[in-house]
């Protein structure tokens, strides 16, 4: 079993930035690639970035690219998020999760998940 705790969330104006944390216990961290995915208003959860478990290899949903960075940090069993330059399409919960399949973009390749933090970007 792993636990995930999201933090960080809030409420920022556009072109402004927040970091999401995510603080994972249970199962050896090091051992699994991690996500972040997002669900706005009306929408479906929707892959953000993703990390490999020795933090070498991210990846990024085009929409994010060049603003938003994925990190871990396996010594303290957290994986964040920086989002720079938001705009108000980022409005949603994120979500990190514990990648347990094989492809990186898809939601059923994650057995694990947070409760999720809000994030608001006010125009």
């Amino acid at each position: 079993q792993v636990q995930l705790v999201e933090s960080g969330g809030g409420l920022v104006q556009v072109g402004g930035s927040l970091r999401l944390s995510c603080a994972a216990s249970g199962r050896t961290f090091s051992n699994y690639g991690m996500g972040w995915f997002r669900q706005g208003p009306g929408k479906e959860r929707e892959f953000v970035a993703a990390i490999s478990w020795g933090g070498r290899l991210p990846y990024y949903a085009d929409s994010v690219k060049g603003r938003f960075t994925i990190s871990r940090d396996n010594a303290k069993n957290t994986v964040y998020l920086q989002m720079n330059s938001l705009k108000p399409e980022d409005t949603a919960v994120y979500y990190c999760a514990v990648r347990t399949g094989s492809n990186v973009y898809y939601t059923s390749s994650y057995g694990y998940w947070g409760q999720g933090t809000q994030v608001t970007v006010s125009s």
